[in-house]
């Protein structure tokens, strides 16, 4: 269990023991590559739906897509059957073949940045959050927009709050979980309490509780927000890749009643459907 006083540098990727060696010298997958796609089909399971080899969040967790690798037709077969037709599909890496009819309605370059020293703390102010804090969470990310929060996204992990006033002014929390792995996500202070160090103190008290699962937090960010990445290098994560965020709908016309998002992926705004 780590301390407040814990500065535990990590592993450069070419040494982490998860990565096997490749006998034609060519990089071999890292899990972080698709960590969607490694989380639904691991400790985020039960918070899936699949056809095939495709798995998305349910519609109230997350609008996260988890695919495979590369993709084979029969997969945009089953992408078509699980968001239907005219349905929004947000990826982390541009496909190689893009098959007619499926549009591309938004994309955007981020950064991936993995723990790399972070010194992890419990904070006495940040107070867990519950399923009665939802309609509060719900409203400070509609006011600060760091990126998708659903009324579900609260199951897929531990978030913690600050409050003054006994109005909830800041929170961080856990969304995505490869083996090993947990995003820390859904960052955000009200812009009246900017300026205080809450974020950071609330990341550092989130980590907290990742390492003391022995595992190791990454995050994601757009990489146009280069206030909140010169944060997270300061305190130490690293840059590990910088993924291009693409959103895809689907072919045909989106039935009625079909979600509508209208909120950011990682600094990326979904459209809604009609």
């Amino acid at each position: 269990m780590s301390t407040s006083a814990d500065v535990r540098p990590r592993p450069a990727d070419d040494d982490d023991p998860r990565r096997p060696d490749q006998a034609d010298g060519s990089e071999p997958p890292h899990i972080l590559d698709n960590p969607a796609y490694a989380s639904l089909t691991g400790a985020h399971a039960h918070l899936a739906e699949r056809r095939g080899n495709v798995l998305r969040y349910r519609v109230d967790v997350s609008p996260f897509m988890g695919v495979p690798e590369p993709l084979e037709p029969g997969d945009w077969d089953d992408l078509l059957a699980l968001v239907g037709p005219g349905g929004l599909v947000p990826l982390t890496r541009t496909p190689e073949v893009i098959p007619p009819g499926w549009e591309v309605v938004m994309s955007g370059p981020g950064v991936q940045l993995v723990d790399d020293g972070l010194r992890d703390a419990p904070d006495e102010e940040a107070v867990r959050l519950g399923q009665a804090d939802v309609p509060e969470m719900l409203a400070l990310v509609a006011a600060t927009k760091p990126g998708p929060f659903l009324p579900g996204t609260i199951e897929m992990g531990t978030y913690l709050g600050i409050r003054r006033g006994g109005e909830l002014v800041a929170m961080a929390g856990e969304r995505l979980h490869p083996p090993g792995w947990t995003e820390i996500s859904a960052v955000c202070t009200q812009d009246a309490f900017r300026g205080q160090g809450l974020a950071t103190r609330l990341v550092r008290a989130v980590a907290h509780g990742i390492r003391g699962r022995g595992e190791t937090p990454f995050l994601h960010a757009a990489a146009t927000n280069t206030n909140a990445i010169r944060l997270y290098l300061s305190i130490g994560f690293r840059l590990r890749r910088r993924p291009s965020f693409l959103v895809l709908r689907a072919p045909g016309p989106a039935p009625a009643g079909a979600p509508s998002w209208g909120v950011p992926v990682v600094g990326i705004e979904l459209p809604a459907t009609e």
